[in-house]
């Protein structure tokens, strides 16, 4: 017992073997801060990765079916996948569009979005009218604005025709930020006004 006691005063307080209350508390505090950090860093760098890996889906051309499913003077709803989803993400992974066939290869393809505020809009085939039933948007067949809030017509998909199946460029949903563009007004007799470029 003696031996205990004699060993126990032989240790020093700055003894590396000894365990101070504030060593202690001072690798369980950098421990925490070290899962902290894990925690907010791992969102974050996937967001700023997110982009490299999702660049791809963006680029895509997808098929909504066979040209017979459109009738020529006719505006029908179609489904696709979206490109970029989850396994978790059961049905909302189909989105809407409207499709319009002018002609034999000729097409319109709308968002369902209303351009106001995105609330989706209906095809009313007896007075050939879109109406958005959130405030009132109202566009022609065509796309074009008639009438609400909304101070633009419905956007539009690219498309192409490929082996007899019409096929949109569906990765990203037109919005202006993807359409904008330079659009060069056709003036009678080509002098422009002050304000035209022309």
């Amino acid at each position: 017992m003696t031996n205990i006691v004699q060993n126990e005063q032989k240790i020093k307080p700055d003894d590396p073997r000894v365990v101070s209350r504030r060593w202690l508390l001072l690798k369980i505090g950098a421990l925490f801060n070290v899962v902290v950090g894990i925690a907010i860093a791992t969102p974050v760098v996937g967001y700023l990765l997110g982009p490299v890996r999702r660049r791809s889906y963006y680029n895509s051309w997808i098929s909504l079916g066979s040209l017979d499913q459109f009738p020529i003077g006719e505006t029908r709803l179609a489904i696709y996948e979206n490109p970029y989803k989850y396994s978790w993400d059961g049905a909302t992974d189909k989105t809407p569009c409207w499709v319009r066939r002018i002609s034999g290869s000729s097409f319109q393809v709308f968002a369902i979005n209303c351009a106001h505020l995105g609330c989706p809009v209906r095809w009313f085939p007896q007075s050939k009218l879109f109406m958005c039933p959130c405030h009132g948007g109202v566009y022609y067949a065509d796309g074009a604005r008639a009438s609400g809030p909304p101070e633009r017509g419905l956007f539009q998909y690219r498309y192409r025709v490929m082996n007899n199946e019409l096929h949109i460029y569906a990765g990203q949903m037109p919005t202006l930020a993807n359409q904008a563009g330079l659009h060069i007004l056709n003036n009678a007799g080509g002098k422009g006004c002050g304000s035209c470029a022309g």
